[in-house]
């Protein structure tokens, strides 16, 4: 399945700069397959090394941080000759905190060689300080969950996802059977979500209930690896944040509140479980902006923030919504709501964007607000075609911004000199 951070990929080798790589990334989102098929793509050969329950692999980082001793030593460990022309994968890397220290001096000294190193928990423990972390000397990538235009690919649909790209730059509407499949698609996704191994599972099948299977064993890995990497008093707090989600984001107002995990529940207490989900990219954050000027971080309420799922389609599987009510649209505003809003936040952040809402003295509120570059641009989200709404009004009349998008089931188009972009085609928005 195509990936597009196999873009980035390309131009990280090409760079004769390049420094080690680390991939970033929730578990389960693809870092290996990617690594790995990447690598024999670009590369004479691939060398393999997990750390994962590897203590003789780990007893070659134990001795010291020379990297030609390290070289050595990994050919021997691996039977392969390793040389420039070859690309060292080490994955798990957070199991090893030696590994990650010694890519200080992969770069120091050997820059010669391309280093990929992944790791689901590294987010947590490097921001933690457990590691001897080689700051200035990796390079940085995260990979997401698939996107709805990776989805596009994964199904064979190119072609879909390429008219879709055209009429957003060209604001030119589909043709109604081509707004009618993607809208169809986008309720699929919308099930199965963006997990490589649930999308795999639906192409080979094509029943939810097979989904939702692999949905709830990433659910299981993700709760084990909730115990298995933070103390015992830590792990009772995250299990807890993480199973009020679904609740969180089932209110008309989707500010994340503490009371919501348990009634004596407070920030002091809960701040670092939520932290951790976030570390983990098993979450995303949205902070509330109380102006639209630039730049928008001046202007963060830092008490104030949503929380999303990091994948649409586990946050149905979360909550239990059924398919069939997600296919058939009948469920209730609120839960279709939120859907909805987690879905988009989903889509930008696959393009390394960093959403914020607005609220107006809580008189007005808008689902997103972004910074591109010199203008902030707000886009109001409708899970119908219903798009009436008062606050993108509200918000345009105080700011002027030259460019406000409205995502909703209409076609591309402009209403009252706003964008109009389908809910399939929120990737776009770069």
């Amino acid at each position: 399945m195509k990936r597009l951070i196999e873009n980035n990929l390309d131009k990280w080798s090409d760079n004769p700069q390049k420094k080690p790589l680390l991939l970033l990334g929730a578990r389960q989102v693809g870092k290996t397959h990617t690594i790995y098929n990447f690598g024999r793509s670009r590369y004479k050969d691939v060398v393999v090394l997990n750390f994962e329950n590897n203590a003789p692999l780990k007893e070659i980082f134990e001795q010291d941080s020379d990297p030609s001793r390290i070289i050595f030593d990994l050919e021997k460990y691996s039977f392969k000759k390793i040389t420039p022309e070859v690309l060292i994968f080490f994955d798990e890397i957070q199991a090893c905190p030696k590994a990650l220290t010694t890519l200080k001096y992969f770069a120091e000294k050997t820059p010669e060689y391309n280093i990929i190193s992944a790791g689901s928990l590294l987010g947590v423990t490097v921001d933690r300080g457990e590691y001897s972390f080689p700051v200035g000397k990796v390079d940085r990538l995260t990979l997401y969950p698939m996107n709805f235009q990776e989805f596009l690919y994964a199904l064979s649909e190119t072609k879909l996802a390429e008219y879709i790209a055209d009429s957003y730059v060209n604001n030119i509407a589909l043709p109604q059977y081509l707004h009618k499949k993607a809208l169809d698609l986008y309720s699929i996704y919308l099930i199965v979500g963006g997990m490589p191994e649930a999308v795999l599972e639906y192409i080979e099948k094509k029943d939810f209930e097979f989904v939702r299977i692999i949905q709830r064993k990433i659910l299981t890995d993700y709760y084990s690896d909730m115990i298995k990497y933070s103390s015992p008093s830590e792990s009772v707090k995250i299990h807890a944040v993480y199973a009020s989600l679904s609740v969180q984001l089932a209110k008309e107002n989707r500010k994340f509140k503490y009371n919501l995990i348990g009634s004596n529940a407070r920030a002091a207490n809960y701040e670092v479980a939520l932290q951790w989900l976030f570390d983990a990219g098993l979450v995303y954050k949205c902070g509330k902006v109380f102006e639209g000027k630039i730049p928008l971080r001046y202007y963060v309420d830092l008490l104030s923030y949503k929380i999303y799922f990091n994948d649409v389609g586990l946050f149905n599987c979360h909550s239990n919504t059924p398919p069939f009510v997600i296919l058939s649209g009948i469920f209730g505003g609120e839960a279709k709501g939120a859907i909805t809003e987690n879905y988009v936040c989903q889509q930008l952040i696959s393009n390394d964007l960093e959403p914020f809402y607005w609220e107006s003295l809580g008189k007005a509120e808008l689902d997103f607000v972004l910074q591109l570059g010199v203008n902030v641009l707000p886009i109001e989200t409708k899970s119908s075609t219903n798009t009436r709404s008062k606050s993108l009004s509200v918000f345009l009349s105080k700011y002027q911004s030259p460019m406000s998008i409205r995502i909703s089931s209409k076609n591309f188009g402009f209403e009252n000199d706003i964008k109009s972009v389908p809910l399939y085609a929120a990737f776009c928005i770069k």
